[in-house]
């Protein structure tokens, strides 16, 4: 997600290569950001926080702690945005020893442009602040403000949602072959149905239910896999799914 942020500034003309820098502790991790994005990196944060006007936390939430009690109070008045999956603002702040924080919610389609970014700020956050978040985050895809308390059920959707895309996918794939395509030919045209579909969504078209009732004939072909889906409830599974992430989301922010 870094590498796709980074990757997205520069290329969208919103910094200067130069501009731009990263820390990490592992070599190879190092290498791989800078081959990805030609931007140069640093094996401590300290030396990376000196220079920045605003820091982006990009770590896993497990090691956020970690990472961060041995800056507390160095952040001075840099805008803090984090990215990392359920930590909360109130967190964060204990952590970093400042006001000035914005959490965000992005997910894996950055690395393509798609991604689907929602942030949260805290107390000290300015309308400025706010609007370079949204062109940050706005170079690699949509980009939306909401309360906090809403940021676990967004990473229950979003932030997981391309995992359950990918394993829709995967088992079209594997129901196309059974009934006789090769796996190239599977893979290609349900990547291709997946992204028509969504594109007539994203057109505003018509809603789900319409556009699925628009190519439901009754008794047809259509309708004879959706009543399979009925049978498995898989609304209800769908619901679920987004819920227990959710509800990780939340864990995870409680520490």
């Amino acid at each position: 997600m870094a590498t796709a942020l980074a990757g997205g500034l520069v290329e969208g003309g919103i910094c200067r290569l130069g501009d731009v820098v990263a820390a990490d502790i592992l070599v190879a991790a190092r290498d791989a950001f800078t081959a990805a994005t030609g931007i140069a990196t640093e094996a401590d944060n300290e030396t990376a926080l000196a220079t920045a006007d605003v820091v982006v936390l990009a770590v896993k939430p497990q090691v956020a702690a970690e990472v961060l009690l041995p800056l507390h109070g160095m952040f001075g008045d840099k805008l803090f945005v984090s990215i990392a999956a359920g930590l909360s603002l109130a967190n964060l702040q204990k952590w970093v020893g400042s006001d000035r924080l914005v959490r965000v919610m992005p997910n894996t389609p950055a690395l393509v442009g798609k991604g689907a970014a929602v942030y949260a700020c805290s107390g000290g956050v300015t309308a400025d602040d706010r609007a370079l978040v949204e062109r940050i985050f706005g170079a690699v895809g949509i980009v939306m403000e909401m309360d906090e308390s809403k940021l676990d059920a967004v990473t229950g959707l979003s932030g997981s949602g391309p995992a359950y895309v990918f394993e829709m996918v995967q088992a079209m794939v594997d129901g196309a072959e059974l009934v006789g395509l090769a796996p190239e030919a599977a893979l290609a045209l349900t990547v291709q149905t997946v992204a028509g579909a969504a594109e007539m969504a994203a057109r505003k078209m018509g809603t789900p239910d319409e556009l699925r009732t628009a190519v439901t004939s009754p008794g047809g072909t259509t309708a004879a896999g959706l009543a399979v889906l009925e049978d498995a409830e898989f609304r209800e599974i769908m619901a679920r799914v987004i819920r227990a992430a959710a509800e990780r989301s939340a864990e995870l922010g409680q520490g």
